[in-house]
């Protein structure tokens, strides 16, 4: 099937990018001589060059005209999913404590709640066969009436316990990755016996709005855990 004209239009300059023809800084060409060779309306050469604005192949400068951007490669996609990592894939989690508590100073601040304001507490301990190699805490805002159902809460991923509550096309995620020494209450929970640094993921949900719904911490052993990321501008 052919693609819309549209969609050559983005086609034909992203190879002329990746070949080197059209260099960072470079103008690509002008809307007149994009409708004159492809034989179509300025309407459909904008609809082209809007998406490779959004995907950041370009820059528009009105009167101007358009240019090739300069590649970010210090941005990267992570894939992230605490009950799957590129060395261990969770085969069960043992639930240790689901109750609704009074979020700590700092929590507050973490997800801007006044101080009357309720989270639920998950606890879990991640296992690969009979190995703990995780523990996993988890506070989600409280709101009156919100069921607590434990198969979620002991198997679901973050974004899955969220889901009843909102769209997962709505939330955002931060991810926050650090190395901590892990404090007694949880070198016991994964049977450590050493002051080995855990791999720690801090990760906040927000809604459509901007406003935070929800922190989960997952504490990793260090060999037992590793992220991936890629960074790349071809399809």
């Amino acid at each position: 099937m052919e693609l819309p004209v549209y969609q050559q239009i983005i086609e034909d300059i992203k190879k002329r990018i990746f070949r080197g023809e059209l260099k960072p800084g470079d103008a690509i060409p002008s809307e007149n001589s994009l409708c004159e060779t492809f034989g179509v309306s300025r309407m459909t050469v904008r609809k082209g060059l809007a998406i490779l604005v959004n995907e950041g192949y370009i820059t528009s400068i009105p009167g101007k005209g358009s240019f090739v951007n300069e590649p970010d490669f210090e941005k990267y996609t992570l894939y992230y999913n605490e009950m799957s990592t590129a060395i261990n894939t969770v085969d069960s989690t043992k639930l240790i404590e689901v109750k609704i508590i009074l979020p700590s100073n700092k929590l507050q601040m973490s997800l801007n709640l006044p101080t009357n304001r309720k989270v639920i507490l998950v606890k879990r301990i991640f296992y690969s066969g009979s190995e703990p190699v995780a523990y996993d805490e988890k506070y989600l805002i409280y709101y009156k009436g919100m069921p607590v159902v434990e198969k979620e809460i002991k198997y679901g991923t973050f974004p899955e316990m969220i889901s009843k509550f909102t769209s997962l096309f709505a939330i955002k995620k931060e991810l926050t990755i650090s190395a901590q020494v892990p404090d007694h209450q949880i070198s016991k929970y994964l049977s450590l016996y050493n002051s080995t640094p855990l791999l720690v993921v801090e990760q906040k949900l927000f809604n459509s709005e901007g406003k935070p719904i929800g922190l989960g911490i997952t504490y990793f052993k260090g060999d037992n855990c590793r992220l991936f990321a890629s960074s790349s501008f071809t399809d």
